[in-house]
């Protein structure tokens, strides 16, 4: 069986698990099986990407594959701590992940808005500016670090929108779960269904992510052939 065939498992499995995962998430969401099978989508997803490329890979595959590991500590590691340690051990690894992505995705920022459409900039800066505003009023000493995280989304991004188009969606994704989980901690609201959307919103995110680096990494192929 060839890597691509083998990689194209993993990635069924990934779907099968997030499946699995956005179920429980309706029906049980308190359950530990919601929690456990979180553990394993951000592996599945990086074990794919790194079947389906090939030494020596790229920056932007290298950066994608430590995001996701970061991501992967950021599902996970909040179950070992409570209270706001819990949400500032989330912030952090995940604000690694981000910082990893502005790592690979930087060599493409002549083709992402900041180049193309500055205006559109603008719109990414609104989209920090709410998710602060969410936050100002009960986030306390969590402010200064949300805003940190929060800047680096928004330049995460920017900067996708000049790797391809899937990634560019995928990250718009990743801002509109973290908007929710900025509403489920610090707003005194909880939406229907809110761990689904969050997680929904975030799956697809990552997934989009991995299926743009792969866009782009194909088209850097191509290019050197």
């Amino acid at each position: 069986m060839s890597r691509r065939a083998i990689a194209g498992t993993v990635f069924g499995a990934c779907a099968i698990g997030a499946a699995a995962h956005l179920l429980s998430q309706l029906v049980a969401p308190e359950s530990a099986f919601t929690d456990v099978s979180q553990w394993f989508l951000m592996p599945l997803l990086a074990a794919g990407l790194a079947l389906v490329t090939s030494a020596p890979r790229s920056r932007l595959v290298v950066s994608t594959l430590v995001a996701l590991g970061f991501s992967w500590l950021g599902d996970t590691a909040p179950d070992l701590v409570d209270g706001d340690a819990s949400f500032l051990v989330l912030v952090g690894f995940f604000l690694c992940a981000q910082l990893t992505y502005i790592v690979g995705f930087l060599p493409y920022r002549t083709a992402s808005v900041l180049r193309t459409r500055p205006w559109v900039v603008g719109l990414y800066a609104v989209a920090v500016v709410a998710i602060l505003a969410v936050c100002v009023s009960a986030a306390g000493i969590l402010v200064v670090p949300m805003a940190v995280y929060a800047s680096c989304l928004a330049a995460m991004a920017i900067l996708a929108t000049g790797v391809s188009r899937p990634a560019a969606i995928g990250a718009v994704l990743f801002v509109v779960s973290d908007a929710l989980i900025a509403v489920r901690a610090f707003v005194d609201a909880e939406l229907p269904a809110m761990g689904f959307w969050i997680m929904a919103t975030y799956i697809a995110a990552q997934a989009l992510i991995v299926r743009g680096v792969l866009t782009a990494h194909d088209q850097r192929v191509l290019q050197t052939q």
